[in-house]
């Protein structure tokens, strides 16, 4: 569903925005790192998070991924959270290979690893708008 022509956004490590619905209805927006499988588009958090609280009471979320490039090239994902992954270290490993070139996230911060519980979220595009 992502078109060819952005993909390379999810591919590359391009740190998006994800916004998700606070309780109060206002959207809360917060970078991540970010997987395309083909299919669903994929973000990793911590349990208890307030993106983690969100997804878990309303599915409905967006994603912007803005070209660090071109500031004029973007693709917009509207999308519903279909799946949550709770113990999710092997995708928080993957982005962190993508983003910062090392398999271990927690490398160096044991306390981290015992302390958190990684959580991943499949998210289905349901509306695409781009730019560019």
């Amino acid at each position: 569903m992502i078109p060819d022509s952005h993909k390379d956004l999810f591919e590359r490590p391009v740190i998006v925005s994800l916004a998700t619905v606070l309780p109060d209805g206002q959207p809360h927006v917060t970078p991540v790192w970010i997987a395309y499988d083909g299919e669903f588009l994929r973000v990793n958090s911590a349990a208890g998070r307030q993106k983690d609280k969100d997804m878990r009471r309303d599915a409905q979320v967006t994603v912007l991924a803005l070209d660090p490039n071109n500031g004029y090239r973007w693709i917009e994902v509207r999308g519903t959270v279909t799946e949550i992954i709770d113990g999710d270290v092997e995708q928080i490993n993957a982005l962190s290979l993508k983003y910062r070139g090392q398999a271990d996230y927690y490398a160096g911060n044991e306390a981290g690893r015992a302390s958190e519980v990684r959580v991943t979220y499949k998210i289905q595009p349901t509306k695409i708008t781009k730019g560019g």
